[in-house]
């Protein structure tokens, strides 16, 4: 069983904030869209997200930390204390495999209560009435099933308008999966009790979002960037033209005399915010001229332009 700070490779003081980073940044690098020919990085990526899991719950994280639970979220010993039976009793892995592997009645969820009761007598037999009370202990509660991670590749333009995603679970059912506003590349969602099933319970699943790359738009903070190209003609004589959007397309306005690189600002057609409201579409105007143009070429020659525009750069 791996110890989950060494394996997001922090420290058992680090804050949430840097177990959230470290988590994000190991994410990255491990998905298995990003290494699809290395099977022990997919391996590498569970792990991972299985110690984000624990970490990032603050009553498993105290519970590791006090040595009442290892790893993988399993306890320490039979009777979830680390001393046992008045700190004599068998530890896990020692001897013939422990006291859970020498006592194995049905899995980790087994109630280990009857056994004793049957043993002693129950109630009114050397004071072990309810189970492990002349141990000082109550009945442990019987395992929840095991989270299953889930990666789940999200369309650019989906993320930017938060539309629902069908995903497929591993029981084979369908859920529409609503995106968080703020969702970007390593975001995770906890879908409860659609993990494994276990006695206690069945586990989660863990969703991690990848956002796709689009083929024009780029993400800046909560802002969409798009370099749009315009001819020369709309470039000089203005007018209106059709822009995309994450959207639907919209009808944009080209101010006369247009230079390439001017930027066009269109309020909220960009990502959903965290704290509410949206980003904007920045829109930069690239002029495109043919590259084999005889007309234009014998107007350019005609043309005389006496101004230096690069003046300002002092050449």
């Amino acid at each position: 069983m791996a110890d989950p700070y060494q394996t997001l490779g922090v420290s058992r003081t680090a804050s949430e904030a840097d177990i959230k980073k470290a988590y994000r940044k190991l994410a990255k690098e491990l998905h298995p869209d990003r290494n699809k020919d290395n099977p022990k990085a997919a391996e590498k990526f569970s792990q991972v997200t299985n110690a984000y899991d624990l970490l990032n719950d603050k009553d498993k994280r105290a519970r590791f930390d006090r040595g009442e639970i290892d790893g993988d979220g399993n306890p320490t010993s039979p009777f979830g204390y680390g001393g046992g039976m008045g700190g004599g009793g068998p530890r896990p892995g020692a001897g013939s495999g422990g006291f859970r592997q020498q006592f194995d009645f049905g899995g980790e969820g087994a109630d280990m209560s009857d056994i004793f009761e049957g043993m002693f007598g129950g109630a009114g037999r050397g004071g072990f009435s309810g189970g492990f009370g002349g141990f000082g202990g109550g009945r442990r509660p019987a395992q929840k099933g095991n989270n299953i991670a889930y990666a789940l590749k999200v369309p650019f333009a989906d993320a930017a308008t938060l539309s629902a995603q069908r995903v497929t679970l591993g029981d084979g059912k369908t859920i529409d999966l609503k995106l968080p506003a703020g969702v970007e590349t390593g975001t995770q969602m906890r879908l409860a009790g659609k993990g494994e099933p276990g006695a206690g319970g069945a586990g989660d699943a863990i969703v991690t979002i990848e956002v796709s790359p689009h083929a024009f738009f780029t993400r800046d903070g909560d802002d969409v960037r798009l370099d749009l190209p315009i001819s020369l003609t709309e470039a000089v004589l203005g007018g209106q033209i059709k822009a995309p959007t994450v959207e639907r397309p919209v009808m944009l306005t080209v101010p006369k005399g247009t230079t390439s690189g001017k930027t066009l600002r269109l309020k909220g057609k960009g990502f959903h915010k965290k704290n509410g409201g949206r980003g904007d579409q920045l829109i930069t105007l690239i002029i495109d001229i043919p590259a084999d143009d005889a007309a234009l070429q014998r107007f350019a020659a005609e043309w005389t332009d006496g101004r230096n525009p690069r003046a300002a750069m002092g050449v």
